[in-house]
């Protein structure tokens, strides 16, 4: 081969284009030496999506788009993917972009870690992102809104919106100057320790009698505490049966004894009231009433007679029947 210009020209601009598809491969712009996996997606609107945009999961490029197409009454993009063992059977694409101005692209989230990886020609399942016109349009009617609010706010009506409020404030500034001059000697006074308020706040006596009040109330709740302590150990014995009250409320011979002494007392009680035993005849004979009356009333009748004589004629009369 002759060393020619010819042939040097010719090797440079071979070994340009080597390097040039060798570069623009490392970066990304063409996957000529990666293979080829297609899968299928398809959307209502794909948002100015263009052929040899990226396909990301994760922010991680996984590939690119290899052609969008109509089929209906929607769009088919067809991924060329790169790693296609990334992409998980049930794995959703979104389009995004990257800001107001920025690159659209296909976002595919992870799905299931336990799913199969994808097979290829599949058709994934979709998310639809909220138009950019929308929220253009969106964001021009609340501008447009605000705007709207700032023009009704004119000199006329701020002066109508203001203007009794500043009528009020010059009738009643006497009266507010008023105001704020007792305020001003009223906070002056509690700072300088006068009037019942400024004590309370300044006088160190008050402090100390306040910090023994506490105290006193911080031992007194020790002690109801240590009372109601005591309350529950006695409750306490009580439900196990210790002591005099424990036994009362827990000893089944007690209760039983208890039981028939109450029904031994109503057997009692009954007796009486139907007249029976002496007891019942003494509450409920009507001649025994009378006999004790008669005999309480000639008691009476001897003591009167005896009252009339002297103590030596009752001692006789004492003898006599004796003797």
């Amino acid at each position: 081969m002759r060393n020619t210009l010819e042939t040097r020209l010719g090797l440079f601009f071979a070994l340009a284009m080597i390097a040039a598809v060798i570069l623009i491969e490392t970066v990304g712009g063409l996957d000529f030496f990666k293979p080829r996996f297609l899968v299928r997606a398809r959307f209502n609107n794909v948002h100015e999506l263009k052929q040899g945009d990226p396909v990301k999961m994760a922010g991680v490029q996984i590939g690119r788009i290899q052609s969008i197409s109509i089929e209906g009454d929607g769009v088919e993009v067809t991924l060329r993917l790169t790693r296609p063992e990334q992409v998980k059977t049930g794995s959703k694409a979104t389009i995004k972009f990257t800001g107001l101005m920025g690159q659209n692209y296909v976002s595919i989230n992870f799905g299931a870690p336990d799913a199969p990886p994808v097979e290829e020609n599949t058709l994934l399942e979709t998310s639809e992102q909220v138009d950019l016109s929308t929220i253009m349009v969106k964001l021009d009617n609340v501008a447009t809104g605000v705007e709207n609010i700032t023009k009704s706010f004119t000199g006329e009506s701020i002066n109508n919106l203001l203007g009794p409020f500043t009528d009020f404030l010059k009738e009643n500034s006497p009266r507010l100057s008023a105001i704020l001059e007792n305020t001003r000697t009223i906070s002056t006074q509690v700072a300088q320790g006068n009037g019942t308020v400024g004590k309370l706040i300044q006088d160190e006596q008050f402090y100390a009698s306040a910090i023994q009040a506490v105290t006193n109330l911080t031992a007194t709740t020790d002690e109801i505490r240590a009372a109601v302590n005591q309350a529950r150990s006695v409750v306490d014995q009580i439900s196990e049966g210790q002591g005099t009250l424990g036994k009362l409320a827990k000893d089944e011979t007690l209760y039983s004894e208890s039981t028939q002494a109450m029904t031994n007392l109503r057997e009692i009680l009954v007796k009486i009231n139907t007249g029976q035993g002496s007891v019942g005849k003494l509450v409920n004979d009507e001649s025994l009433f009378k006999n004790a009356k008669m005999t309480l009333q000639k008691v009476e009748k001897a003591t009167e007679g005896l009252e009339d004589q002297g103590p030596l004629s009752i001692l006789g009369t004492a003898v006599n029947k004796l003797f």
